[in-house]
């Protein structure tokens, strides 16, 4: 079997600082829904850091898509990490200046492949972000407004999608319900879980406020894999 996600004897430390991360195993599986929690300082954002490439371990190895993205340079995995993670982050990190339809559609223009199999389904990438856009419930009235002229759910909605388009295998969110309250924190979940069913994602949902995870079929506590006790 092929893990969407496969650590082995990961340990990661800062420059100059005791490890953070000392991972004996991690894996998910192919449409997992995984909900990892823990405080701040247990490493939760190292570990996502590392999963999407931007870092790399001291030790040991890191599977994505059984490929060892610790043999690979970092262009490479900035390459990989287009095709084939969706990323929805805390404070979203949309363009400010491009509308709701073209964040949405920004990751393709980084990778021919997502961008085929964003079409592959519609015929083109507007359609593909609209449609997106309307199954998380953003109204259309929206869609060619700027990023910064939306309220904080609209942007949430609007990274949701951008992590969605052109089906990644995998869906990294990282805590991106904080701002919210609990029955936004809701439904939103609720979407999400909808949307990543129906694109075939696995997700990877990182957040240390532990009543969401009742949404998951699956809780972890990163104290549970992190044999350190650093701080992140």
């Amino acid at each position: 079997m092929t893990f969407v996600v496969e650590l082995e004897d990961i340990v990661y430390a800062w420059p100059g600082q005791e490890p953070c991360l000392d991972i004996p195993e991690f894996r998910l599986l192919p449409g997992e829904r995984v909900f990892l929690h823990g405080p701040s300082g247990a490493g939760k954002s190292t570990l996502l850091n590392l999963i999407g490439g931007v870092l790399t371990p001291r030790s040991g190895r890191l599977r994505i898509l059984g490929r060892d993205w610790t043999a690979l340079g970092s262009s490479v995995r900035d390459h990989l990490r287009a095709e084939h993670i969706g990323f929805i982050f805390q404070q979203f990190n949309l363009i400010p200046y491009l509308s709701a339809l073209e964040n949405v559609i920004l990751p393709c223009h980084f990778s021919d492949q997502r961008a085929n199999r964003a079409k592959a389904g519609t015929g083109n990438l507007k359609a593909s972000a609209c449609r997106l856009l309307e199954h998380l419930n953003l109204d259309s009235g929206l869609w060619s407004q700027k990023a910064s002229a939306l309220s904080v759910g609209q942007q949430q909605r609007v990274a949701a999608a951008r992590a969605l388009i052109g089906l990644p295998e995998l869906v990294v969110a990282d805590e991106p319900t904080s701002a919210l309250d609990e029955g936004l924190q809701s439904a939103f979940l609720n979407l999400l879980r909808n949307e990543c069913d129906a694109v075939g994602s696995t997700l990877l949902f990182v957040s240390h406020d532990q009543r969401m995870a009742g949404h998951f079929q699956k809780q972890l506590g990163l104290s549970e894999i992190n044999l350190a006790r650093g701080e992140d």
